[in-house]
């Protein structure tokens, strides 16, 4: 099932499949290491607001519209 990582349950490893958006913004996800294939964990996230987000052993705090350009493939527990 593929999801905007801000839709991404907290605690649930889910996998990068694509980040859509301009050349500034994939360019800037890439170098945090959203990169396609890429693991990610979503450690803390509300209703609105900034989400907490662990990639490659980094924690960055990324706001929702940024979160909703990050397309997510949730793996079964």
């Amino acid at each position: 099932m593929r999801i905007p990582l801000g839709l991404a349950p907290e605690n649930r490893m889910v996998r990068v499949v694509e980040v859509r958006g301009g050349r500034g913004l994939i360019r800037r996800l890439s170098e945090l290491g959203f990169l396609k294939g890429e693991w990610v964990r979503v450690l803390k996230s509300g209703p609105s607001g900034p989400a907490l987000v662990e990639v490659k052993g980094s924690r960055v705090a990324l706001g929702r519209g940024v979160l909703m350009r990050i397309i997510v493939e949730c793996v079964p527990p």
